[in-house]
């Protein structure tokens, strides 16, 4: 083994070794580079190489925007939104069989985008429409299953905190993955659609009544100003009046301007907003920053070129991109999102590039990869917290999930395979 090999040996197996423990994730990437930089240079340099690489992993203008649009999104689930997105997606979808399952999916769609958090939508949806279900006589596992499966769609409908992260890593605009990710989460969230429909139809489950035109014209005046805050993001975005950085900021003062009119949120819950978005973006920011130190020993280190010759040695890109698609898949399963996409995105983004793959496409590729992965076991973070929420056992939900998997791969291999769905939004606009 010469010393190039043991670097990579070194590097590969603290870091399993380490996450396997259950050491947090960031600390996992800083130890396991800095075990493998050391067999070539001196601890003490290595130590301030690391700290060097952790800071300039910070220094980004864009990063500002995800403390904003996690801030953001939590003012918006403090002031009721999830309520009145609730009552309008029963309005727009109610009255088809498995009316609820499917307000349950359309209220993932949108309040994911909105709050940018799969876990907190699944959370919002599913306490108050699983209970719903559950008196109109679904399948309680079915119910959990449905929220569970569509809660990830608001990872690849922008605003999306993941874009944000990827497009630091790769170098591509935030903007053209934002609007890279509409039609692959539509479509996400309609396979959905079309899998709850079958099993309705098949059980029998009930519409929902329609409350009457009063009631329908107050709903929607009430979810207008909701709705308005993602038109005002990306129409801002689009048309050139801010960055999508100083969107978030917009966003943000939107958002409180909403909770102040709706006159639901007291100063406490505005101070319970700050440490909430505090404790979501410290940790993926030092995950950021670890990953400095991360990407650049995997360069040093040379495993990108690994990955590329072995993945090079398969004669067809099909072939090439399908391999990508199952390790993504493999690695989802095991790794949370954020830290999958800082860690594998300088190792994957290069082989696929070489094939012909737009930086932009492979992005949205990724992205429903991993938001396939938070609903798969043994990890799946969003599995467990919606069957918590649910109150169902992981195993039920498993299984009610089994039709929704195939579905969502289907849709994954359209997107992958069919590059114009992620790209036709960024070249109508000219982000491309």
């Amino acid at each position: 083994m010469d010393i190039t090999q043991l670097a990579v040996f070194l590097l590969l197996s603290v870091f399993a070794v380490l996450l396997i423990s259950g050491v947090p994730i960031g600390i996992t990437m800083v130890l396991a580079a800095l075990v493998s930089i050391m067999p070539f240079i001196p601890l003490e340099s290595s130590i301030f190489i690391a700290t060097q690489k952790m800071f300039a992993g910070l220094d980004s203008f864009a990063l500002i925007a995800l403390p904003f649009f996690i801030f953001a999104g939590n003012m918006m689930n403090r002031s009721g939104v999830a309520d009145k997105l609730i009552d309008f997606s029963k309005l727009l979808v109610g009255f088809i069989p498995g009316g609820l399952a499917l307000t349950n999916i359309m209220g993932n769609m949108v309040f994911g985008a909105i709050s940018g958090s799969a876990i907190a939508s699944a959370t919002a949806m599913g306490t108050t429409l699983t209970n719903a279900q559950r008196r109109e006589g679904y399948d309680p596992a079915f119910a959990a299953a449905t929220n569970i499966a569509s809660a990830p769609t608001g990872m690849l409908i922008p605003p999306s905190g993941l874009f944000i992260i990827l497009s630091l890593v790769s170098g591509t605009s935030i903007s053209s993955l934002f609007m890279a990710g509409y039609l692959p989460g539509i479509l996400m969230g309609l396979s959905c659609m079309v899998v709850a429909v079958y099993y309705a139809k098949k059980n029998g489950y009930p519409v929902t009544k329609f409350p009457g035109i009063k009631n329908a014209i107050r709903i929607t005046l009430e979810a207008i100003p909701v709705l308005s805050l993602v038109i005002i993001v990306m129409g801002g975005i689009l048309s050139g009046v801010f960055t999508a950085t100083e969107a978030s900021a917009v966003a943000s003062l939107y958002a409180i301007i909403l909770a102040v009119a709706y006159r639901n949120t007291s100063f406490q819950d505005f101070w319970a907003v700050v440490i909430d978005t505090v404790r979501g973006s410290v940790p993926v920011l030092f995950m950021i920053s670890a990953s400095g130190i991360m990407s650049w020993s995997f360069a040093f280190t040379g495993i990108p070129d690994l990955v590329k010759d072995f993945l090079g040695g398969i004669p067809n890109p099909l072939l090439v991109m399908l391999v990508i698609n199952i390790m993504l898949l493999v690695i989802g399963t095991f790794m949370d999102a954020t830290p999958a996409v800082l860690i594998f995105t300088p190792i994957l983004l290069p082989v696929a590039a070489s094939i012909g793959v737009d930086p932009i496409h492979f992005g949205v590729i990724m992205v429903f990869n991993l938001s396939i992965g938070i609903i798969t076991p043994p990890v799946g973070t969003l599995l467990f917290a919606g069957s918590a929420v649910a109150g169902v056992p992981v195993e039920q939900v498993i299984k009610r999930l089994i039709p929704y998997f195939a579905a969502l791969f289907a849709i994954l291999m359209l997107v992958t395979y069919v590059p114009s769905i992620s790209l036709a939004l960024p070249k109508m606009f000219g982000l491309m």
